[in-house]
C-alpha cells in the first residue's frame, strides 16, 4: 500500500514461462503512468517477467512462490496472480525483491476498502500478507469480519492476471445485472478489449458488463430501469381493434351477401316463383283472322281412315249438308270396296262408319256418307271464279295423319292445268284439273281438305302438291312420299260443286266433250286433231260437236276463248272446266291460216 492505493502484483515466471504469455492488445486509450506521461499505443507495456532472485542472506528471511505446490499445501486456492515476499512488512515490498508496479486504474484510498489474507509457507508469527480489495460494506451495517474469499467459478489461470481494471476472481462481486447476449465475432477476428477510464470498481446500482465470455447473464429485478430487458411491445389501441373488427365484420357480410345473390340470380330465388301473365278470357277472334276462320271451320273438317287393296291411306274431306254428304278426293277413297274400310272421325273425336256415294276419276272427286251421326256442321262453299291472284287462303288437312291442321297462304295462281293420277298406264285414271294454285302448305293427308278465303267459305279442294325431284303432280306420282315446298293445287269448287251435286244425285258425273282424238304425242305449240281415232276410228266424231263446227283432222287448236292451250292436256283441262252445254269460241290454224269455230259442248258419261 502507497499513497494508500493498493498495488497489484504479478507473479514471477521463468523464462519459458514469459515467453508464452502474450501480450496484451492495445485498446488505443491513452494510459497515464507513474511518471505523468501518457501512452497512445494502449493502456501501459508490461515488461517480461524476471527469473526469481533469491534474497540476500543477511535479511533472515526466505521469500516463498506461492505457485509452488509444495509451499501450497494447507493453504487456501488462491488466483495465480498473486505473489507473497516473506519478510516484508504488510503494504510494503521486500528491499531486494524484483516487482512490477502497475499504476493504471488507480483507485482512491477511500474508495475500496481492503481484507488481509495470511499467505501460506510463513510462520503464524510472521506470515506474509496480501492485500485486496472488498467491497464496501453498507453504512447502517455492523463492520464484518474477515472472511476467505468465495471460490471461483472454474479453475484459475496460473500464467494470467485478472483483467486491468476489474476485481480478482477472490473480491466479492458486485450485483450482477442482466444484459442482452453477446453478439459473437466474426471468425478469424479479435474485437479489441473494452477501454476502461476512472475507477475499476462500479459505482453502487450500476450495470457492470459480464467478463468476457460469460456464456450468460443472469437476471436483477433491482436493476434501475430494467437495463438490459427487451422492450416491451406497445399496446395495441381499442381504437385500432374496433376499427379492424369493423373491417371484418363488414367483408363477411360482403362475402354472404355476395353468396347469397349469386344464388338468387342462378336458382330464381328462395321463395316460389310467381310471372305475371294476363287475365284469361279474352278468346274472341276477328272472324276473318286465321284463328277466326279456323274456329269456323273445324267442326265441318273430317279426317279419313282408309283400308282396301292391300293398302291403306289418310286423307281429310268436309261436310256438305246435314245428310252426312262429305266431299273428298278420288284417289282418298278409291282403295275401298265396302263401308267397314273407310272411318270418318270428327274434330270432337267423334267416329263414325262411311259408304262410297259416287266417285270421277277424271275430276279426282268423290262424294261418301256418315249415318247417325247428329249435329253435323257443312260448310259454305265460296265462288272460285272471284278468285284473285293474292287472296289470302287457309288450308285445313291432317297431313301425315295429324288431325286438324291449320295452314294460311295466298292464291298464288288461277287456272293452272294439271294431270294427277295415271297409276294404271292407259290413262284412264288420269285426272284433268283448271286448278288453282296456292302456298298454303300442303302435304300428304290434305288432300280432300277445304281451301277457305277470308270469309271461311270454301273455295277449293286440296287435290296435289309439286314436289322437288318429282315427275309429277299427284301424290301417289311416285315411290316416295313429297313434302310441301310452297307449290300446292286445289281443284275450283264451281267444278267441284257441279261433280258433286251429280255424284250425290246420280252416282255418276258428266264429262264436257267436243268429240274429237287428240294427237298426245303432238310436240309443236297447240293441241293437234289426230288424222285417227282410237282403234283405227274417225279422229272426229260424226254428228258430234266438232264436226258441225266444222274441225277437221290435222286442225291445231291454239286457244280456248282467247286463252292460249300449249298441248292436248291443257285443251282437256279447259273443256273439262266447263259444264255440257256450254258454248266455246276455238282458235285454230289450218294450211298456216288461223281460223275460229264456235260450238256447242256435249257431255259424256265418267267413270
Amino acid at each position: 500500500m502507497e499513497n494508500g492505493k493498493p498495488n497489484w502484483w504479478s507473479r514471477p515466471s521463468s523464462a519459458p514461462e514469459a515467453a508464452r504469455i502474450p501480450t496484451p492488445p492495445p485498446t488505443g486509450d491513452r494510459a497515464e503512468d507513474a511518471t505523468g506521461t501518457h501512452d497512445t499505443d494502449g493502456d501501459f507495456p508490461l515488461p517480461a517477467p524476471q527469473p526469481p532472485t533469491e534474497a540476500p542472506a543477511a535479511t533472515g528471511t526466505a521469500a516463498a512462490d506461492v505457485t509452488d505446490p509444495a509451499a501450497r499445501t494447507g493453504a487456501p486456492d488462491l488466483p495465480d496472480t498473486a505473489d507473497a515476499t516473506a519478510g516484508a512488512a504488510p503494504g510494503e515490498p521486500a528491499a531486494d525483491a524484483p516487482a512490477v508496479r502497475l499504476t493504471k486504474g488507480e483507485t482512491p484510498a477511500d474508495a475500496a476498502p481492503t481484507q488481509t489474507l495470511p499467505v501460506a509457507g510463513t510462520p503464524a508469527d510472521a506470515a506474509p500478507t496480501e492485500t485486496l480489495p472488498v467491497a464496501a460494506a453498507p453504512a447502517d451495517d455492523a463492520p464484518r469480519s474477515a472472511q476467505p474469499a468465495p471460490a471461483p467459478l472454474h479453475a484459475p489461470d496460473e500464467y494470467r492476471t485478472p483483467p486491468y481494471g476489474e476485481p480478482g476472481p477472490w473480491a466479492p462481486a458486485p450485483p450482477v445485472q442482466r444484459h442482452p447476449a453477446p453478439v459473437p465475432p466474426a471468425q478469424g477476428h479479435v474485437p479489441p478489449a473494452p477501454p476502461h477510464h476512472g475507477s475499476p470498481h462500479p459505482a453502487p446500482g450500476a450495470a457492470v458488463p459480464p467478463p468476457a465470455g460469460a456464456p450468460w447473464g443472469q437476471y436483477d429485478p433491482w436493476t434501475a430501469g430494467g437495463a438490459g430487458l427487451p422492450p416491451l411491445p406497445p399496446r395495441k389501441s381499442r381504437k385500432g381493434l374496433a376499427l379492424a373488427g369493423a373491417l371484418v365484420l363488414a367483408l363477411v357480410t360482403g362475402v354472404v351477401g355476395g353468396g347469397i345473390g349469386a344464388y338468387v340470380e342462378r336458382n330464381g330465388g328462395i321463395t316460389t316463383v310467381e310471372l305475371p301473365q294476363a287475365a284469361g278470357g279474352d278468346t274472341d277472334r276477328a272472324p276473318d283472322s286465321v284463328a277466326g276462320i279456323a274456329a269456323s271451320a273445324l267442326p265441318g273438317v273430317v279426317t279419313l281412315h282408309v283400308k282396301g287393296g292391300g293398302s291403306s291411306g289418310t286423307g281429310t274431306g268436309f261436310v256438305l249438308d246435314t245428310k252426312g254428304h262429305i266431299l273428298t278426293n278420288n284417289h282418298v277413297v278409291d282403295g275401298a270396296q265396302s263401308s267397314r274400310d273407310i272411318s270418318v272421325t270428327f274434330s270432337s273425336g267423334e267416329t263414325a262408319r262411311a259408304r262410297v256415294v259416287g266417285k270421277d276419276t277424271g275430276y279426282d272427286l268423290a262424294v261418301v256418307q256418315v249415318t247417325g251421326v247428329s249435329g253435323l256442321k257443312p260448310l259454305p262453299l265460296g265462288n272460285s271464279e272471284d278468285v284473285r291472284v293474292g287472296d289470302p287462303v287457309v288450308a285445313i288437312g291432317a297431313p301425315f295423319d295429324l288431325s286438324n291442321t291449320v295452314t294460311s297462304g295466298i292464291i298464288s295462281a288461277k287456272e293452272r292445268p294439271i294431270t294427277a293420277g295415271g297409276e294404271k298406264g292407259d290413262g284412264s285414271d288420269i285426272s284433268y284439273v283448271d286448278a288453282l294454285q296456292t302456298d298454303a302448305p300442303i302435304n300428304p293427308g290434305n288432300s280432300g281438305g277445304p281451301l277457305l278465303d277470308s270469309k271461311g267459305r270454301v273455295i277449293g279442294i286440296n287435290s296435289a302438291i309439286r314436289a322437288a325431284g318429282g315427275s309429277g303432280d299427284g301424290e301417289g306420282d311416285g315411290a316416295s312420299q313429297p313434302g310441301s315446298i310452297g307449290l300446292g293445287f286445289a281443284i275450283p269448287i264451281n267444278q267441284g260443286k257441279r261433280v258433286a251435286e251429280e255424284l250425290i244425285n246420280t252416282g255418276k258425273a258428266t264429262h264436257p266433250v267436243i268429240g274429237v282424238s287428240l294427237d298426245m304425242q303432238f310436240n309443236g305449240d297447240g293441241a293437234r286433231v289426230g288424222e285417227k281415232g282410237k282403234d283405227g276410228s274417225a279422229s272426229v266424231t260424226p254428228g258430234g260437236p266438232a264436226a258441225t263446227a266444222g274441225l277437221r283432222p290435222g286442225d291445231v287448236i291454239t286457244k280456248v276463248d282467247g286463252q292460249r292451250v300449249h298441248n292436248g292436256e291443257e285443251l282437256i283441262v279447259k273443256i273439262r272446266a266447263h259444264r255440257p252445254g256450254d258454248r266455246l269460241e276455238l282458235t285454230l290454224t289450218r294450211g298456216g291460216k288461223e281460223l275460229t269455230k264456235t260450238l256447242t259442248l256435249g257431255s259424256s258419261q265418267g267413270t
